[in-house]
């Protein structure tokens, strides 16, 4: 299982690459709300703390993962890109096609 903050992480970083990926491109995409569906298991940590974790089920499992039972969660993620200066803007998104890609 992969924790959803890694999942989010792992989506944060292919946005960048693919905000640097076409930067010089004289045709680019303004990057609108990004929607992330996920079946995510909830536990909490024993202890003072009590810390809870989301954690990201492979697509296909059941409604149950071990002793904790799975959620499907919907996550509208709203990118900015932010400048060295802290000021945002909207991302602008460019890359090559993709074989298969739609």
């Amino acid at each position: 299982m992969l924790e959803l903050t890694e999942m989010i992480r792992e989506l944060r970083r292919e946005l960048i690459a693919a905000m640097a990926d076409g930067s010089a491109q004289p045709m680019r995409f303004e990057l609108g709300p990004v929607e992330v569906e996920a079946t995510v298991a909830v536990s909490r940590e024993a202890g003072g703390s009590g810390k809870v974790r989301f954690w990201v089920v492979e697509a296909g499992a059941d409604g149950k993962h071990g002793q904790t039972t799975t959620h499907r969660i919907t996550l509208t993620l709203q990118p900015r890109a932010v400048g060295v200066d802290g000021t945002t803007r909207t991302a602008l998104i460019s890359g090559d096609e993709v074989a298969g890609e739609r």
